[in-house]
């Protein structure tokens, strides 16, 4: 049953297997799911913000409910300003659920109305994060099955 506008921040870089599995799955739960690119100066991401916009927007067309936009500064007033009630966030781990659950209670003092949703990767991916990708695509490594394919060309052709 969908009820609301969702938010499903990070920094996608790049967007993986995991990451599709959750907007798929939060595309279905929600009226709208926004995915929010997050701006950060203080990280050295292997790919600009238009770079993962522009991938997420492509491996994401087939979901009309889901749209892609940049943001930065906090994510409660970002939430506020597309009025969205809930952020989404995946957790694979304990060690994710310690991070997150601080983040989602923060969220929750600073702006009351804003729900967190953690939802579990599928088993498939429950080990998947871009930090890994990267560092297999940096080695050499085989990508298949962790990233579309689009993302797969790119990767390699940055690395290379």
């Amino acid at each position: 049953m969908k009820t609301s506008i969702a938010i499903y921040p990070g920094s996608f870089d790049p967007v993986t297997n995991g990451h599709l599995d959750l907007i798929e799955r939060g595309e279905k739960m929600f009226d709208s799911l926004i995915v929010a690119v997050l701006r950060n100066a203080e990280k050295a991401p292997l790919f600009s913000v238009a770079e993962r916009v522009e991938m997420l927007r492509e491996v994401t067309r087939q979901w009309s409910g889901v749209e892609v936009e940049v943001f930065d500064g906090l994510l409660v007033d970002y939430a506020r300003k597309r009025h969205a009630g809930v952020i989404l966030r995946g957790i694979r781990a304990i060690s994710d659920y310690e991070y997150e659950l601080q983040m989602a209670l923060m969220n929750r003092k600073l702006e009351p109305r804003l729900e967190t949703v953690f939802m579990l990767p599928g088993a498939t991916y429950s080990y998947l994060s871009s930090k890994l990708v990267r560092e297999i695509a940096q080695l050499g490594g085989p990508l298949q099955g962790l990233v579309p394919p689009v993302v797969e060309e790119r990767l390699r052709a940055k690395v290379s």
